[in-house]
């Protein structure tokens, strides 16, 4: 059976990578929690990070190309590349797992699924879903926490 395609990553991903990429999103949200005035830009940064899925395509795209060039002017052997990029693309298609998948995670490279927890945990925070306590009626931890609850 193949994995969901919203958990098949993190479920390929050693628990201490996924923890890290875990610890660095709440403590972004805590940070913001405790300066309001930079959610903002934060949220635009967000917009722009390259998920896993668009990191991935983005190498197997340069490796494929750079394989198929180097066959096509140099030496057919090159063209192993591109067929062996092909079958990562494909593992991870239907896995979630491919050899770069651990090199990337390390990295801290997020699937869109944390991006966004992260994301809608600074929406929380600015207010656009209510249900969170104001300023002043609870620490920024607290409504750090508060919003991380509310996304999950």
């Amino acid at each position: 059976m193949l994995p969901s395609t919203t958990s098949r990553v993190e479920r390929n991903t050693s628990e201490p990578v996924n923890q890290q990429i875990r610890q660095r999103a709440e403590d972004n949200v805590v940070y913001f929690a405790e300066h309001p005035h930079e959610i903002e830009q934060r949220l635009h940064e967000l917009d722009h990070e390259w998920d896993i899925e668009r990191t991935l395509e983005a190498n197997a795209a340069t490796l494929g190309l750079a394989g198929v060039t180097l066959g096509a002017t140099l030496d057919k052997r090159w063209l192993l590349l591109p067929a062996a990029v092909t079958g990562f693309l494909l593992q991870h298609a239907l896995q979630g797992w491919c050899p770069p998948v651990a090199i990337f995670r390390k990295r801290g490279i997020r699937t869109s699924q944390e991006i966004n927890q992260e994301r809608y945990a600074l929406k929380a925070l600015r207010g656009d879903f209510g249900d969170l306590p104001a300023l002043g009626e609870a620490s920024p931890h607290e409504r750090a926490n508060k919003a991380l609850m509310m996304v999950r």
